[in-house]
């Protein structure tokens, strides 16, 4: 039985509410159902994928095992269950009410996941894993990208490049990002897109081995020049589109043109906002995703010094990245680049000492950007004598005067940006 196609229905653009009702089938479900309930004598098959195993035991035997009947009776009531919930996902969020708390976090969350591939292993090879495509979303994606070249894509590819694009996509300039264990050693911003690359590689190069790309553009001839002259490993490249030339090149020039990993995933478009969720032994965190940009209005300045606005321009710069390193994190940029990363550390002033050390002398006029707010001032001291030129927080420690005079004493400008953006 083939249901009426709701799902694609209402992931076209500008669908309208009675073409979205036209497409609620009645009559298939109660089929699939009652087939699925009488499956001692029944074979109900739900899927065009499960041909092949029901011809073969016809083929073979005559008829299903009975052990076959009650996989595909389980797998037909996945099938109207997972149909009804997208029926009632889309008119939850479709209504016209305002949505209260309860209507944006609902009492019951149904997530409709398709398996696409299973996986060599997971993040070690011990484990095993597979990969799912979220039903609804329209977003460009890792998970919908086309594969232009490579090996097959492992469970830590995926995971990189999904922030690698994530960084990437949140630039309005020509981006790049550099990933290494899911945090960024390299980012950039600039007016052309060979620069952003040039400058994201840059940031640190010894990490960019063996590193995700990110990209916000198409990729030409003189960005993939730059990507295969250069000593650096690079695992995946995941960009909008690739040019004929930029492919060609890609392919034959560098050393490690077969194995590297060319993904496509068409026009990025705006980021919508949405839930993202966690998995704990037993249950399942919701929160918003931390995905739509900061308003920079709401930023105060609480230091005699107040930043210029090619400095504020830093700022803002700094304040889009840090976002993305994992907690504690610090990032250090300049000329709208990363130049040092502190990232994942157990406490701030490490995090402030590791993204100097990995700046060296390019610290001297950078931006400091801190995830969350400083709980002493032990980490301006060290800012100051880097040559740090400004530094930027949510602020809303009990502690923040004590930061605010001790970046008035080093004549280092702060901006509270009143919001912190943990990422765990």
């Amino acid at each position: 039985v083939n249901l009426y196609p709701f799902a694609a229905t209402i992931s076209r653009p500008n669908v309208l509410l009675h073409e979205a009702i036209e497409q609620i089938d009645i009559g298939g479900p109660s089929l699939i159902r009652a087939a699925a309930k009488n499956n001692a004598f029944t074979t109900i098959v739900s899927s065009a994928n499960q041909y092949a195993t029901v011809q073969a035991e016809i083929e073979a035997g005559g008829c299903t095992t009975p052990e076959t009947r009650k996989r595909l009776m389980a797998a037909a009531f996945e099938h109207t269950a997972a149909y009804d919930a997208t029926i009632a996902d889309y008119f939850r969020s479709s209504g016209t009410d305002a949505p209260t708390s309860d209507d944006n976090f609902p009492a019951t969350v149904s997530l409709q996941l398709q398996k696409k591939c299973g996986l060599r292993y997971g993040e070690n090879s011990h484990q095993s894993a597979a990969v799912y495509r979220m039903q609804g979303c329209t977003e460009a994606s890792v998970i919908d990208a086309e594969q232009l070249n490579g090996k097959a894509l492992s469970y830590n590819n995926l995971l990189d490049l999904d922030s690698a694009l994530s960084i990437a996509r949140s630039q309005s300039s020509p981006a790049c990002s550099v990933i290494k264990h899911n945090n960024p050693c390299g980012a950039a911003a600039a007016d052309t897109l060979v620069e952003a690359v040039r400058k994201g590689f840059a940031g640190d190069p010894v990490s960019a081995f063996g590193s995700v790309v990110g990209i916000n553009r198409t990729i030409e001839a003189d960005t993939a020049e730059f990507l295969a002259s250069g000593d650096f490993f690079v695992e995946a490249i995941v960009a909008p589109s690739f040019s004929d030339e930029a492919l060609e090149i890609l392919k034959t020039k560098p050393k490690w043109k077969k194995n590297v990993r060319l993904l496509q995933v068409g026009e990025l478009g705006a980021i919508s906002p949405r839930h993202e969720y966690r998995f704990l032994v037993g249950g399942v965190l919701a929160q918003d995703a931390d995905n739509q940009p900061d308003d920079d209005s709401t930023w105060t300045i609480p230091t005699k010094n107040k930043p210029d606005d090619a400095l504020l321009e830093e700022l803002k710069f700094g304040w889009s990245m840090v976002r993305f390193v994992k907690s504690n994190a610090i990032s250090l940029s300049k000329d709208r680049s990363l130049v040092g990363v502190g990232a994942g550390q157990m406490s701030r002033v490490d995090a402030v000492q590791i993204s100097i050390r990995k700046a060296g002398e390019r610290s001297r006029g950078s931006i400091l950007s801190s995830d969350a707010f400083f709980p002493f001032a032990d980490s301006i001291p060290l800012a100051a004598a880097a040559g740090v030129a400004a530094i930027i927080q949510p602020g809303g420690s009990v502690r923040d005067q004590e930061v605010i005079d001790a970046c008035d004493e080093h004549g280092i400008p702060m901006v509270f940006a009143g919001n912190r953006h943990f990422r765990h």
